[in-house]
């Protein structure tokens, strides 16, 4: 997607929507940010609908998850959770409603600016330990089914370093650093990687990686 222009923050708690706002505008400056403290006032938001939501899951009058699929449902917006729960009694329900994003809120602000921006590069923001939890997941049914030279074939050597930071839940800022990059030229490897891979998020990269042999059973 393109960078978005108008977001909605839905959390009951004033301080962490003070500190997804900052986030946002840090990551998007002059984007415009709805505030809402729970579902009922988050339903007076959505004409037109945001481009991106960050959503708690934990509300005063229901689920985040019922937000996620209310917005999913038009395809027009983006959710992202953003939250203190990484078990899979709150993941996969979410996941299944259309979240294309798991943030977790203990996260240092600079990594979670940085996940937003890889939005507009079309990277699903995706906190690492929830990709390891996805990867443990789905990993070896996927692993044990792949065909990884096949998919090794279609990458240069850098993509494959680039994957495999990546695979091991770096940021792209922080797989730039590594490979002494820039971080417009790392996202360029992403999206080409995402492209030769048929992937659209940083738990299939990380799935990929893990086929290929770029990330052992150890980072998993």
């Amino acid at each position: 997607m393109s960078a978005p222009r108008r977001a909605l923050v839905l959390d009951d708690l004033a301080a962490s929507r003070r500190w997804l706002r900052a986030a946002l505008e840090q990551a998007y400056p002059g984007i415009i940010v709805l505030e809402a403290d729970c579902l009922a006032a988050a339903e007076s938001m959505l004409v037109p609908p945001p481009d991106l939501a960050l959503i708690d899951l934990g509300l005063p009058d229901g689920s985040g998850v019922q937000m996620i699929e209310k917005l999913s449902a038009s395809g027009a917006t983006l959710c992202v959770v953003a939250t203190i729960f990484d078990d899979d009694a709150h993941l996969f329900p979410a996941l299944r409603a259309g979240a294309q994003g798991y943030v977790l809120k203990d996260m240092p602000p600079a990594e979670l600016v940085d996940m937003l921006r890889g939005i507009a590069d079309g990277q699903p923001p995706l906190s690492s330990s929830i990709a390891r939890r996805l990867l443990r997941h789905f990993g070896p049914t996927l692993v044990s089914a792949a065909a990884p030279d096949v998919e090794a074939e279609k990458l240069t050597q850098r993509e494959k370093s680039v994957l495999q930071l990546i695979g091991k839940g770096l940021t792209v800022v922080q797989a730039a650093s590594a490979l002494d990059l820039s971080r417009h030229t790392c996202a360029g490897y992403v999206k080409d990687i995402y492209r030769k891979l048929r992937v659209s998020s940083r738990a299939e990269a990380a799935l990929a990686a893990t086929r290929m042999g770029l990330v052992g059973r150890e980072a998993r």
